[in-house]
């Protein structure tokens, strides 16, 4: 008798849970269809289409880590003719919008102009953004580095992502970057020979430890006397020393030149191709298999991208001595021009 109570307060409670009955069935339909929707996302994830011209977000997953990569295709490409592709690597602590930024470096105006696909791929970064970003280049740089990032793979993987929606001429991928993302180029023409024609790096030298390049690979090298971050003549300069650990004592650019020239088996005297106030270029003749090296020297610019339209705040005037862009893609042409 005691437990009456509660079994009629019990009943008591059964109309309004048969009132939700209906609502429970509108919740399973909604369910339905929100799993529906991540199916359809999964299968265009699975089998995406072709991509059409303008600039796109990609997310490339590699070693368990998803990361944004910003996609440019030109106007001017061609489903029926594959297009030369560009990956460009921004400087330890950026990011790859930055990178992208055509008022800061302008690879989406030369691509457009040239008719090739640019991709600007972020690096690892602990932040949901992806800023503060950099590239296990080898000795350098940052939490990358320490972490043993796989990059190289990483950059596998970006190259395999955008030749799924777009038509890449596979002997036509190239790389390049600033600072340390000029270093991860380096890394590639060492651990992805096979993949890239040719890479240029901009203010950032060789930080290898280790290289054996599976081919001789075109390497071009621009850098500027008087940087105060990665010093011409080796070593981290002062603006580097906000975090030391987070860096290395760089190569020097004689150093990063020599190495190339031995790895691809040049002739050891160089020669001058371009000479004009403020700037130089000097090639290196007789390399293996039809590979090419070349140095280019600006006076002055510091730690920036010479011809860039601008810095960052607190940074030394670009060098308007040198169009890096022009020279990185006249030596891509050149290099792709041999077989």
């Amino acid at each position: 008798m005691r437990r009456r109570p509660a079994l009629l307060g019990l009943i008591a409670l059964l109309p309004p849970l048969l009132m939700l009955a209906p609502a429970t069935a509108q919740d399973g339909g909604l369910r339905e269809r929100l799993r529906e929707r991540r199916e359809q996302r999964r299968e265009q994830a699975t089998h995406p289409g072709p991509l059409a011209a303008g600039t796109h977000t990609l997310q490339v997953e590699h070693g368990g880590e998803r990361r944004e990569v910003i996609l440019h295709v030109p106007a001017r490409v061609d489903a029926a003719r594959p297009a030369p592709l560009v990956l460009a690597f921004h400087g330890g602590g950026g990011h790859a919008a930055y990178m992208a930024d055509d008022g800061r470096y302008g690879w989406v105006s030369k691509a457009e102009r040239e008719g090739f696909v640019v991709a600007f791929p972020n690096g690892h970064s602990r932040r949901r953004s992806g800023r503060f970003a950099t590239w296990n280049a080898g000795g350098c740089c940052g939490e990358a580095r320490d972490r043993n990032v796989d990059d190289v793979g990483f950059s596998r993987a970006v190259v395999a992502a955008v030749a799924a929606r777009v038509a890449v001429d596979r002997g036509r991928v190239f790389a390049t970057g600033m600072s340390n993302g000029g270093m991860l180029a380096h890394r590639l023409a060492c651990d992805a020979a096979d993949l890239f024609r040719a890479v240029a790096a901009v203010a950032g030298t060789d930080g290898t430890t280790e290289c054996r390049p599976s081919r001789p690979v075109s390497v071009l090298h621009v850098h500027a006397r008087d940087d105060t971050h990665v010093l011409f003549d080796g070593g981290a300069g002062a603006d580097a020393f906000r975090d030391p650990s987070q860096v290395m004592a760089f190569t020097s650019v004689a150093d990063t030149m020599a190495r190339w020239v031995q790895r691809n088996r040049c002739a050891p005297t160089p020669q001058r191709v371009l000479s004009r106030p403020g700037a130089f270029c000097e090639a290196y003749s007789g390399c293996a298999g039809g590979s090419r090296v070349q140095l280019c020297v600006t006076e002055d610019g510091g730690h920036s991208w010479p011809g860039a339209p601008s810095v960052r705040r607190g940074k030394a005037p670009a060098s308007s001595a040198l169009d890096a862009n022009e020279v990185i893609w006249d030596f891509f042409v050149t290099s792709a021009a041999v077989r």
